[in-house]
Order: C-alpha cells, then sequence, then structure tokens
C-alpha cells in the first residue's frame, strides 16, 4: 500500500540534506563545470563528423553534461541508502508503518529532485557561457526527460544497493559501470564514430535516449524523433520502478 505522507517526508528529507550541504551541491557541479569550460569550449573549433555544421561542439555538449550530471547524482542513491543501513537509520524507517514500497518511492523521488535542481544549475551556468535554448517550453519538456533519467538509475542504484552489504563494494560496481553508461550514450560526439560494432551496445542503454532526448528538446538536434526517446525511457523507468520496488521489498534484510 502507497502511503502518500511518508513518500513525502522522505522526499522532504532529501531536499532539507541537499540545501543544507552546500559542499555537496559545489561537489556535484564542479566536475560538469570543468568539462564544459576545458572540453566544452576547448573542442568548439573542432569539426566533429555526425555534428551539424550549424551547430557547435559546446551546444551539443552540453545536453551530454545534463545526462552526466543526472546519472551520477542519481547513481550515489544507492550508496546513501546503504549508508544509512550501515548506521541505523534505514532501520528506524524499515521499522515503521510506512510500507517498504513507499519508502522507496520516497527516496527515489527525493533523489530525482536533487539530480533534476543540479541539472538545472548546469543549465544555467551553460546559459551564462552563451548557451542558447530553444524556447520555455521546451525547457519544462525536458524537465520531464530529465526526471525519467533520474527515476531508471535511482532505481538501478536502490536495486544493486538492495543486494550489497559493503560500501566500497557498491562504489567500485558503480564506478564500472557508470563510464561506459556515459561513454556510449553520445553524449561526448556522436555514437556512430566509435568504433564498428560499439554503437550496437548503445541501443540498450537507456542514457543514449535521455541525452538525445534533452538535445532535441533544448538545440533542436536530435538522432531519433523526441517521442521515441521519451518512449523508451517511459517504459524503461517503469520496468526500472517495479524491479526496484520488488528488490526493496525482497532484498533489504534488516
Amino acid at each position: 500500500m502507497i502511503d502518500v505522507k511518508a513518500i513525502y517526508v522522505l522526499w522532504l528529507r532529501e531536499m532539507i540534506k541537499f540545501s543544507r550541504t552546500k559542499f555537496r551541491i559545489f561537489n556535484a557541479i564542479a566536475m560538469p563545470l570543468f568539462m564544459l569550460i576545458f572540453l566544452g569550449f576547448g573542442f568548439r573549433q573542432i569539426n566533429i563528423p555526425g555534428i551539424p555544421p550549424d551547430i557547435g561542439y559546446f551546444e551539443y555538449f552540453v545536453p551530454g553534461i545534463i545526462g552526466m550530471t543526472l546519472l551520477f547524482t542519481a547513481s550515489m542513491v544507492g550508496l546513501s541508502v546503504l549508508s544509512e543501513r550501515q548506521f541505523g537509520f534505514l532501520k528506524e524507517i524499515m521499522v515503521t508503518p510506512a510500507s517498504r514500497v513507499s519508502i522507496m518511492l520516497g527516496r527515489t523521488l527525493g533523489g530525482a529532485t536533487t539530480a533534476i535542481l543540479q541539472a538545472v544549475i548546469i543549465i544555467i551556468i551553460a546559459m551564462v557561457m552563451s548557451f542558447q535554448i530553444m524556447g520555455f517550453a521546451q525547457l519544462i519538456a525536458s524537465l520531464f526527460v530529465m526526471l525519467l533519467i533520474s527515476v531508471i538509475f535511482i532505481s538501478m542504484g536502490l536495486i544493486l544497493a538492495s543486494r550489497l552489504r559493503d560500501v566500497h563494494d557498491y562504489y567500485n560496481i558503480t564506478n564500472f559501470l557508470l563510464f561506459p553508461i556515459f561513454l556510449l550514450s553520445g553524449a561526448m560526439f556522436p555514437i556512430q564514430n566509435l568504433p564498428l560494432g560499439i554503437p550496437f551496445f548503445s541501443v540498450f542503454n537507456p542514457l543514449t535516449y535521455g541525452v538525445d532526448a534533452i538535445r532535441g528538446l533544448l538545440i533542436g538536434v536530435s538522432a531519433l524523433p523526441i517521442i521515441t526517446d521519451c518512449i523508451v525511457l517511459i517504459v524503461t523507468a517503469t520496468i526500472m520502478v517495479l524491479l526496484s520496488a520488488y528488490a526493496f521489498t525482497n532484498g533489504y534484510r534488516i
């Protein structure tokens, strides 16, 4: 049974944690900012095959950095849950009348909100650096895409956290997974520029469709129709939430 109050309380807790940890916010945007400055501007004069000639590399790269921010921020939710289990806070939540599904949804929505807020900060910084978006309506639509991306990778993190006991194991596994996911998404360069055979794996990468949809909405360039990207993301997010709910309900032992 879904407990809306429990979901809201856990979401609010994440918002309070986010607002109070200024270094966490700085740390989350520092690496994307450095990459925007050194890679986005450093390669802006280079003609990269696959990028339309009327689109500069900086404009092409910004949606990829947004996807990276969402990916890495969302995946850390599982690490946070593991830490809370070690310190006993998770046990205190689990023994409340709130269902485990409600707890999972509260953590998912809280993590997704913080990930989107950090992505919005990146967009604002990029706009100060001359990045231009298609329009306000497209920006709002891109927030929905960001929500789907966040939910997918938060769910992935919760599934891993439900099966692992050690924080270091989680950190090592996610590091092994996140960089291939990021590099195979087309965030930094068109997928067709990769060696023969490797682009095939990007078809199974949810971030590929997320970055493509954000790019299409913000700068009007996408490899696939935006509606196709969104359908894939919605289906994937639904499946991942169901798997996460199952793992959270049956995998955690307190």
